[in-house]
């Protein structure tokens, strides 16, 4: 059976700095779990293997039956707490207080119990199904599939892309989305190279998708770059990636790469070196099998230059401005002189400097799962018997997730510092939390408390790092890259734990560091009063002509949005309350600026477009949390009303909402096709929204009948069932938070009870 561990090394390779608390992996035991424990998790895997059409997303079950075996001794929740019927109806009428009682006291209970002993709260944070298919072909191409990867792990794989191929053969970008030559070509080449027999069913099936749609010539840049490394598409059919630009001025110049996105940057940087030096696998006879099977026209008579701007339909998310193309041209007719050439091995021993410095920076973890693999690959290509190589092996493991759905690829090394300050957060506004979950509340203060950035990174300016000391990064300590909402959360999750018992919280996050914590913020505005994500941003939108991504939008910079501004000004609002000696003119005319940035980018109708979560229910939840802390007054702002008015006017029948990912994608609210319930989640944002909103004072019917949808959703064991995926990056890319469907009913509820009705 798997299992999951927490916050533990094991290896001599590898490196922490706060002994690996919050570090999450699986691992296999043969001999575990008696036979009732291997039925359910065979049951859960049945389940949703003939319910994969419908229902795509797992429920994180193989953590949950882990958790209810630990916790098998412990008093029944669920029987002490039962919810009366009356208050789950269809009514706009008020909640009993006996009733919401027992369904936060039940909640509660149920989610302290997914708590690791660390203080985090674990969770599968997959969804994207290009990130997997990297890693793969890196264990191939260096030789270290099987060192890696044990028959179970290749199992698991196995089992999740199948459980995600959708009925017409294809694989889509994550794991709800439509087939794409992308998703398609990169989880066929997987499954083959993870030892599927290309003659199965599936594997055919698969296979007739990408000729029928035109072949792997379609796939995008990034599919391009993993073919081209495996050896199975010519580097002459793909866009340059010059490692010669890292070697520009960075002052005074727009292009510099280190003015990008940090994710942007932080991905073609290691690109920009396997491109330089043409970083292939070697020849297999597998390989070439793969060669036939991928393409209509024979692999050899193939015109790799007219390929290289080729792009399926099914991915063009953001197709090249011509501009672009004529950039590309010029870089490829230039490429012939600058390979092999002194200035290209002077850029790629400036690369490799930014690479190493990236994986000693993050314990080798990295920035995130795909640079995590190319640096690997780089490793790899300079020495395949480095000591860099060798570190990067064994955290391969912070990224893989099992649930009953297979195993995955994550998007981070997981969301455990950023689910923890939300579940504090939500556990306070219950009112119950102390009384019944006081150990959860101490050890998530523990988690908080040691995973705050201590330190700035070294000769920061040289690497194009900001500040970190003091900020909070969103996973783990270790992975150390600070991010303006978390570091935001991690603030007021702070505060939050300060207001309570310090008998029952123990000592929290000092003065000092919060100090620390409120220069990092304020360090992050931008000159229009917005905040961006992991920097300032240090660029023009005009730079996005040049996204080479078909498939993601806006990745060129590091763009204010309403969630990191909100969450920064909440937090400068809360700390200011807390203590309003300190720095108070910077934090008030911070504010000030906030509040302008935030009103700006509200649209007509009064929403907010959400870029990190689906969609415009969770961009309201922030916009009117900000304003509010910015100083507006729910019963008189124009802004706050108008934004209410949107969120009821596509509230349903059963006191819901239920937003589509395609709100993300298209940029316009859409709904779940009929017939599907309310969305648990996405109800909970826009009850906090209109809660904090004043819509009390207008109206409480619309929160009556939002509090008895929560209610109703809420499962007999205290849990809330896994719908569809609430998280977004990059416009176009879903991704899960499997902890937020215990969050943020939670929290709404609590929210409810306190402003709603007791002050009935």
């Amino acid at each position: 059976m798997w299992r999951l561990k927490c916050s533990t090394g094991g290896d001599p390779r590898l490196q922490s700095l706060n002994d690996f608390r919050g570090r999450q992996i699986w691992e296999y035991d043969e001999h575990a779990g008696s036979k009732s424990e291997r039925d359910a998790v065979d049951s859960a895997r049945k389940y949703f293997w003939e319910n994969r059409f419908q229902h795509k997303h797992s429920s994180d079950e193989l953590l949950r039956l882990q958790r209810a075996r630990e916790h098998a001794n412990e008093p029944n929740v669920a029987s002490k707490y039962p919810t009366p019927a009356a208050d789950t109806a269809n009514s706009t009428e008020y909640v009993s207080g006996p009733g919401l009682d027992a369904a936060l006291r039940r909640g509660v209970g149920f989610y302290s119990t997914l708590q690791d002993i660390d203080g985090h709260w674990p969770g599968d944070y997959g969804g994207p199904m290009f990130l997997m298919p990297g890693l793969i072909i890196t264990l191939y191409v260096s030789g270290h599939l099987d060192q890696v990867l044990s028959k179970q792990h290749k199992v698991e794989m196995i089992r999740y892309l199948f459980a995600h191929q959708n009925e017409d053969g294809g694989f889509g970008l994550h794991i709800e989305g439509h087939s794409t030559m992308f998703g398609s070509v990169l989880s066929y080449v997987s499954l083959r190279l993870l030892g599927v027999d290309k003659d199965i069913p599936q594997a055919e099936l698969a296979r007739q998708w990408i000729l029928h749609h035109g072949g792997a010539i379609g796939i995008p840049s990034w599919g391009k770059f993993w073919l081209s490394v495996l050896g199975v598409h010519d580097w002459d059919g793909i866009n340059p990636m010059p490692p010669e630009m890292w070697l520009l001025p960075y002052k005074n110049n727009p292009l510099h790469p280190g003015r990008y996105w940090c994710h942007c940057r932080m991905v073609y940087l290691p690109m920009s070196y396997v491109y330089g030096i043409r970083g292939t696998g070697k020849s297999t006879e597998l390989t070439e099998e793969i060669k036939n099977e991928i393409y209509i026209k024979d692999y050899d008579l193939i015109d790799w230059n007219v390929v290289r701007n080729h792009c399926a339909q099914e991915d063009l998310y953001y197709p090249h401005p011509l501009l672009q193309d004529i950039v590309w041209w010029a870089c490829y007719k230039l490429e012939p002189w600058l390979e092999g050439s002194r200035l290209r091995k002077k850029a790629l021993k400036e690369v490799m400097e930014h690479v190493h410095y990236e994986d000693e920076n993050t314990r080798y973890v990295c920035i995130g799962p795909v640079n995590k693999v190319v640096n690997m690959l780089c490793c790899w290509l300079e020495d395949p018997q480095g000591e860099a190589f060798q570190k990067h092996l064994p955290r391969v493991l912070d990224y893989l997730w099992v649930a009953e759905d297979g195993m995955k690829m994550q998007g981070y090394n997981g969301s455990q510092l950023w689910d923890t300050t939300f579940a504090v957060q939500a556990l306070a506004s219950t009112g119950v939390a102390e009384q019944e979950v006081p150990v959860c509340l101490r050890q998530a203060n523990e988690y908080i408390e040691a995973s705050q950035v201590r330190d700035d990174a070294p000769e920061s300016t040289k690497y194009y790092r900001h500040i970190s000391k003091g900020a909070w990064p969103f996973s783990s300590r270790d992975h150390g890259w600070p991010i303006t909402d978390c570091s935001s959360e991690g603030l007021k999750a702070s505060l939050a734990l300060r207001n309570m018992d310090p008998s029952v919280v123990g000592p929290t996050v000092s003065d000092d560091r919060l100090y620390d914590c409120i220069n990092v913020i304020l360090s992050y505005q931008n000159e229009h009063g917005g905040f961006a994500t992991y920097e300032r941003t240090r660029s023009y939108a005009w730079l996005e002509w040049l996204n080479p991504a078909e498939t993601f939008g806006d990745i060129m910079i590091d763009y204010s949005y309403v969630e990191c501004s909100s969450a920064c000004l909440t937090a400068l609002h809360e700390f200011r309350h807390r203590f309003p000696q300190h720095r108070a003119d910077e934090i008030k005319t911070a504010i000030q600026k906030g509040r302008e940035f935030l009103v700006s980018i509200q649209r007509a109708d009064g929403s907010w477009y959400g870029s990190w979560g689906v969609c415009f229910t969770y961009a309201a939840w922030f916009g009117v949390d900000g304003l509010v802390a910015c100083g507006d007054d729910p019963c008189k702002s124009v802004p706050i009303k108008k934004v209410c008015e949107f969120l009821l006017s596509h509230q349903r029948h059963d006191g819901g909402w239920a937003e589509s990912y395609l709100s993300s994608q298209d940029k316009v609210y859409s709904e779940v096709p009929d017939g599907e319930e309310s969305h648990a989640v996405q109800t909970a944002w826009a009850l906090l929204a209109l809660i904090k909103g004043g819509q009390a004072e207008r109206d409480v019917q619309p929160l009556h009948a939002a509090a008895r949808c929560l209610m109703r959703c809420q499962m007999e064991s205290g849990d809330w069932p896994q719908q569809r995926i609430t998280g977004v990056f990059n416009r176009n890319c879903m991704i899960t938070y499997a902890n937020y469907r215990n969050i943020f009913p939670l929290w709404a509820l609590g929210e409810y009870k306190h402003h709603v009705l007791l002050r009935a």
